[in-house]
């Protein structure tokens, strides 16, 4: 499978990342581990997911992709061979620091990743969307903070507007904080104007 390199990072990922979407929700833990399988005998190795995924369906909670994958990757053993995403920021609760990207929701999202992923690094951290109530200097000293801690390696955006991020990065480079690597904005082949 054709490689490239991720952002900045100089970790080299597949250039077709699996997304997690449907692990726990439409796609049973059979089927997920299939498929995963797959992807990794194919030469994959990024693997991306998110904790709400997939608290919107009855009867979950959020998190049943993560924990689909963590399942998977500590029966097969091979957290070494796989890039590992997931996002933070949705609401994961009721409660009004259950979402977003304020340093208390990010201490708790990241043990709660942590716990469901089996694992004890996240290699790509992404903030799944732009909080506009949380000031950016917080966030960004938080995921600065993550990584410092080894809890973290690297971190991006996912679905932030071109100014935001330019500003999300100026005030990293003005804090001395770690910098967004990559953006997973949002994008679809049959509908191209969305």
């Amino acid at each position: 499978m054709l490689m490239r390199k991720l952002g900045r990072t100089g970790m080299k990922v597949a250039a077709l990342c699996l997304g997690g979407n449907t692990f726990g929700w439409t796609t049973d833990q059979k089927t997920s581990e299939a498929v995963l399988d797959a992807y990794l005998e194919a030469g994959g190795n990024f693997i991306d997911t998110a904790d709400i995924y997939s608290r919107w369906a009855p009867g979950n909670t959020g998190g049943e992709s993560e924990t689909a994958l963590g399942t998977w990757m500590a029966a097969r053993k091979n957290r070494a061979a796989v890039i590992l995403a997931t996002k933070l920021g949705g609401p994961m609760g009721p409660g009004p620091n259950d979402a977003g990207l304020c340093r208390l929701h990010m201490m708790q999202a990241v043990e709660a990743s942590l716990r469901r992923l089996e694992t004890d690094y996240i290699d790509l951290y992404q903030a799944h969307w732009d909080d506009r109530d949380t000031p950016l200097e917080e966030a960004l000293r938080g995921f600065d903070d993550l990584v410092r801690q080894g809890k973290v390696r690297y971190i991006g955006a996912s679905n932030h507007v071109a100014w935001r991020l330019a500003r999300a990065l100026w005030e990293s480079d003005r804090h001395g904080y770690v910098r967004y690597e990559c953006l997973q904005p949002k994008y679809n082949l049959v509908i191209r104007d969305e």
